[in-house]
């Protein structure tokens, strides 16, 4: 064990104390540590007991208390600083200390339960079984000494259950769990009441229910931990200083109220609440859970001083709440910040310590996460060597060998699936079978045994074609439904799993049968219960997939479970672009799911589709900002909460992914959505207000085309059609556009592509010279025939609008377009060498994204005077210059006098501050100026202004009221994403999102000599009729873009084609 280390002297020689002094002294610091943590009293206290020590003779009756006193003072500095030679020293003199009393000396019980923890304090840091065993042969030892009416019996039965807990969690023996149980039990019963040790022989209890949950997953159990901590809490008067730990079973405010600043307690009070948090989390699948275990843990983390033994746990903790989170919502920045803390604890953590497989076997998710993510094979082969490593440092008998074996087989199965290497495969089938084998009955992780077992089944069959192999999968998913517990958040996998087995079997064997049986697990795969809203969205695109070839499936019921889970996918607690990012994996839902519709000739379900499941963001913003007057009428406390809410809502989900204030953080949108959708649930509770906020169903939508016609387009691979919305008609005319396709569609809008970049016509300027040997353009009429003769003629034709005969007052259609069709000019469609083939010889085109935006917009009279604020840069650094903007604002200055306020902000007074804040003060606004639509981000397009970009991020955080006309006349202000053509991600949505009814943009190039004629055209005719919202706008930019295709030339198309109009 070692020597007895020489004393030093610090206080002995103070006032000439004698050794009993001196004792007294140390006990004095002693208490005092213990009650408010100061490292100066264990510090002295450790002196003075040593000085204690030395002045008594040896030999003498009291040296075996000042050897026991002084191994617990190094035993508490231990557990404060971590320092190895305390523990060591420690020992030594509590070794010598019982070695020193006679077996019938009534202190030998107390000593021998001292030096029995200290063996487990060393076994937490150095994981040596030998010091388990020991510390039981000190318990058991003790407790047997301890006659049976002493007052110490019950800490003697506590303290041998914590030898029982500890080597259950080393090595997993069930039979030590009970044991500890039976202990803490007696502990409890043998405590009378009012005694100080109560509260904590309830936590103790409690903390073994936990573990017994966690082992066997009764909930029981769960529930048995809850009251133990309960009754704990409301035992421990206000002022003991075990309170906080106490109440951090239960909640952080109050457990953080009652512990002091620096308090050594207040990490491990925060962590060990965190764990709680995420033990439920993992079982009943609250998010609020997740948030306060990463709050919690991130806490310990921050109060932990460098160089502490338990700085790695707490690490290792936060880094799997962030994956779990990641996990839930899909944020990658969780996922990289899980894999930052679990790489910091292998610097932390010595070679030999005990907890280094199962941070490796973390670390090892987090990379296996990120390869599912973003595919990079070194991610892969990380996940493996950790979890290989993790397996190999697991002894034989630990209760984690299986998690091990199933990690190690999950990453194999992924190997295979990417290399197809049939070894890695057998390894997976290895692997999960081990891992079934070595989990208990009973055990809460055996139906995921089973599951990945069946799923390597599925592979092997679908690789062999053995019918063995399909049928080991059924039974093994099978099983795992079976003994999955209802309202568990893997309940939904297990279903899918199961339905998906079953479809392998159908493609097998052609029996319906197995086709039929495949349905109701589909069905309950989607149903949102407490796993993360993510996975069922994922699960029920799966279904869709397939009842899209086999009808049986239910194509209808299959889409609309998908679009109901939509909202909660794509969830307001993420931030825009993390919310854009998952939209890419939302497989176009919208269009796929209105094409099931359309066919099943459910064309009102098909228009509602569309409208739900498109423009998602945009949605979503709308209804944060949508008006509460009603609401504030008739219950103004709770119109004040869902409003204040909202906005807040909606400030902190425009942000970026990183935060840099606490409203950017995760934590508080992640607290404000679910305050948000609690209200709306409340709100909808009250009579009258059922539908508030609610999706505009048919009967809703109708109502847009109040103004006139609307024609939406769906078109998703081999099938295009067009949905008509009349005027004052109960129902939707449908066309199927049988001559146009997807592939046409993104042809068409690749050969456009080819035409602007020959001319040099991607932004706005001058037409930019090329080389004199090229290639000849694209023949743009072609594409612009292929787009008159297959979808615009035969709207015209179905409408009775072909034949009509020419008049100077054209009937106006607005068209809404899906998919690959958002980048086509519908408005420029015809025949150009056939007379009077032309969309706009017989109507006015214009554009919206969704029909809600038709709703949300109202004619506006210029009965007051409008306030026209005018941007303009002439020059932009790095961009060419734009001399054509001073012709511009004259033209404009010139129309609005007398029927405008006019006001306008040039050059160095246009920066992206002061003209956001004067479109505030402003109805209409007019931006000439360089604009860019940004492809790696779209959120980040923008206006290039002086000094800076005005971002679309910063449009659309703006809600503004009662405004009228915003004329964009800069390039690439209605492209919108290509991966996301239906989310309208452009400056001119952005203008409609901020409040602007009526919007003027370009799909593509704005020639600068063209825009003072344009503008010139449009302000003489607005000016004239005097109002906005009926189609004025449109009607103004059609007869402007009409004279300027006869100044340039019709063929000209690179020139006018480009002009567009949104609503």
């Amino acid at each position: 064990m070692g020597s007895i280390e020489p004393p030093v002297r610090v206080y002995c020689q103070e006032d000439n104390l004698d050794y009993e002094e001196l004792h007294s002294r140390a006990e004095i610091h002693g208490r005092q540590f213990k009650r408010f943590g100061k490292l100066e009293d264990v510090e002295k206290a450790i002196e003075y007991g040593r000085c204690a020590l030395d002045l008594t003779p040896r030999g003498h009756p009291e040296e075996p208390s000042r050897l026991t006193s002084l191994g617990i003072y190094l035993q508490d500095r231990f557990q404060r600083l971590g320092d190895l030679e305390d523990m060591n020293q420690s020992m030594v003199y509590l070794v010598r200390a019982v070695e020193l009393t006679p077996e019938n000396n009534t202190s030998l019980p107390f000593r021998l339960g001292k030096l029995g923890r200290s063996y487990i304090d060393r076994f937490r840091r150095l994981g040596t079984i030998e010091d388990l065993k020991k510390s039981i042969e000190c318990g058991s030892r003790a407790l047997e000494l301890t006659p049976s009416s002493h007052p110490d019996l019950t800490s003697r039965h506590a303290e041998l259950g914590l030898s029982y807990i500890h080597r259950y969690r080393r090595l997993g023996a069930i039979d030590d769990l009970e044991k500890s149980i039976r202990c803490f039990s007696r502990a409890l019963d043998l405590t009378p009441d009012g005694h100080p040790d109560l509260p904590s022989r309830h936590t103790d209890l409690g903390a073994t229910y936990s573990d017994r949950y966690r082992r066997l997953g009764v909930i029981d159990d769960l529930e048995k931990s809850m009251e133990c901590f309960s009754c704990a809490l409301e035992l421990t008067p206000d002022s003991h200083p075990e309170l906080p730990s106490r109440h951090a079973n239960i909640g952080l405010t109050r457990a953080l109220e009652l512990t002091p600043d620096g308090h050594p307690g207040l990490p491990s009070h925060h962590a060990n609440l965190g764990l709680s948090y995420s033990d439920r989390y993992g079982r009943l699948g609250a998010i609020g859970d997740l948030e306060k275990s990463i709050e919690c843990f991130s806490c310990a983390l921050g109060l932990t001083p460098s160089g502490h033994p338990d700085l790695p746990s707490h690490h290792a903790s936060l880094g799997v709440s962030y994956n779990d989170r990641y996990r839930r919502l899909g944020a990658i920045d969780d996922l990289e910040k899980a894999i930052q803390c679990l790489t910091c604890v292998f610097n932390l953590t010595p070679d030999d310590h005990p907890d280094l497989p199962s941070h490796h076997a973390s670390l090892g998710v987090s990379y296996s996460d990120r390869y599912q993510r973003l595919g990079a094979f070194d991610d892969l082969e990380k996940a493996i060597q950790c979890r290989t490593r993790a397996l190999e440092l697991t002894p034989d008998g630990h209760p984690d060998l299986p998690f091990r074996h199933a990690s190690l087989g999950v990453s194999s199965s992924r190997r295979y699936r990417r290399l197809g290497v049939i070894d890695d495969l057998e390894k997976s089938i290895e692997c999960f079978s081990r891992a079934l084998e070595l989990t208990p009955d009973g055990h809460p992780d055996l139906p995921s045994r089973h599951a990945n077992l069946g799923l390597s089944y599925s592979d092997r069959h679908r690789r062999l074609g053995v019918m063995k192999d399909l049928e080991k999968s059924i039974k093994c998913k099978t099983r795992a439904l079976n003994l999955t517990p209802e309202a568990h958040p893997a309940l939904s996998l297990q279903y899918s799993n199961l339905a998906m087995s079953y479809h392998d079997q159908y493609k097998r064997t052609a029996d319906p049968s197995h086709l039929k049986s495949s349905l109701d697990p589909f069905r309950k795969s989607s149903q949102l219960l407490n796993g993360a809203p993510r996975d069922a969205f994922t699960y029920a695109l799966k279904w869709t997939k397939f009842a899209s070839q086999y009808t049986y499936l239910n194509p209808v019921e299959a889409f609309r479970a998908t679009i109901e889970l939509l909202p909660h996918f794509i969830w307001l607690g993420a931030t825009t672009s993390q919310r854009y990012q998952d939209l890419a994996l939302a497989d176009n839902v919208a269009l796929r799911a209105a094409s099931a519709a359309i066919q099943s000739s459910n064309y009102n379900l098909a228009l509602e589709w569309l409208e739900h499941a498109r423009c998602v963001v945009w949605n979503q913003t709308l209804m944060l900002r949508s008006p509460v007057e009603k609401l504030m009428l008739s219950y103004p406390d709770l119109a004040s909460r869902i409003q204040s809410v909202s906005q807040r809502l909606h400030r902190a989900s425009s942000g970026s992914l990183a935060p840099t204030s606490v409203t950017d953080s995760p934590e508080y949108r992640h607290r404000l959505a679910p305050e948000y959708e609690k209200l709306l649930a409340e709100v909808r509770l009250v009579p009258e207000f059922e539908d508030f906020i609610c999706p505009n169903k048919f009967h809703g939508l109708k109502r847009a085309a109040r103004n006139g016609l609307i024609v939406v387009i769906n078109c998703y691979k081999a099938q295009c059609d067009a949905l008509l919305v009349l005027p004052s008609h109960d129902h939707i005319a449908h066309l199927a556009l049988l001559g146009f396709t997807e592939r046409k569609a993104r042809h068409t809008r690749s050969e456009i592509e080819k035409l602007l970049q020959k001319k040099g016509l991607r932004e706005r300027g001058f037409k930019i010279k090329g080389n004199c040997q090229r290639e000849p353009d694209p023949d743009i009429g072609l594409v612009l025939a292929d787009i008159w003769n297959n979808v615009v003629k035969p709207v015209l034709n179905y409408l009775g609008y072909i034949n009509n005969e020419p008049t100077d007052d054209l009937p106006h259609i607005t068209w809404c377009p899906t998919g690959a069709l958002n980048f086509l000019p519908l408005h420029a469609a015809g025949d150009y060498e056939q007379p009077g083939c032309r969309v706009f010889n017989h109507v006015i085109s214009s554009y919206t994204p969704t029909l809600s935006a038709l709703l949300a917009s109202n004619p506006t009279e210029l009965s007051a005077i409008p306030r026209v604020l005018v941007i303009s840069q002439a020059a932009t650094s790095g961009y060419s210059r734009l001399p054509g903007t001073a012709r511009e604002l004259e033209h404009i200055r010139t129309h609005t006098q007398d029927r405008a306020e006019y006001t306008q902000l040039i050059d160095r007074g246009a920066t992206p501050a002061i003209v956001l804040d004067a479109m505030e003060q402003h109805d209409w606004v007019h931006l000439a100026c360089h604009a860019q639509q940004n492809i790696r981000d779209p959120t980040k397009s923008g206006f290039f202004l002086h000094g800076g970009t005005l971002g679309l991020a910063a449009i659309t955080q703006r809600s503004f009221r009662n405004k009228g006309l915003a004329f964009l006349s800069a390039c690439q202000t209605a492209t919108g994403d290509e991966k996301l053509p239906d989310e309208a991600i452009h400056l001119a949505s952005g203008m409609l999102m901020a409040g602007y009814p009526s919007v003027i943009a370009s799909m593509w190039s704005v020639m600068d000599a063209d825009a003072p004629f344009v503008a010139d055209r449009v302000y003489a005719q607005l000016m004239k009729v005097g109002k906005i919202g009926n189609g004025e706008a449109g009607k103004a930019l059609h007869y402007a873009v009409a004279g300027l295709r006869e100044k340039v030339g019709e063929k000209e198309y690179g020139r006018w084609v480009t002009k567009g109009r949104l609503v």
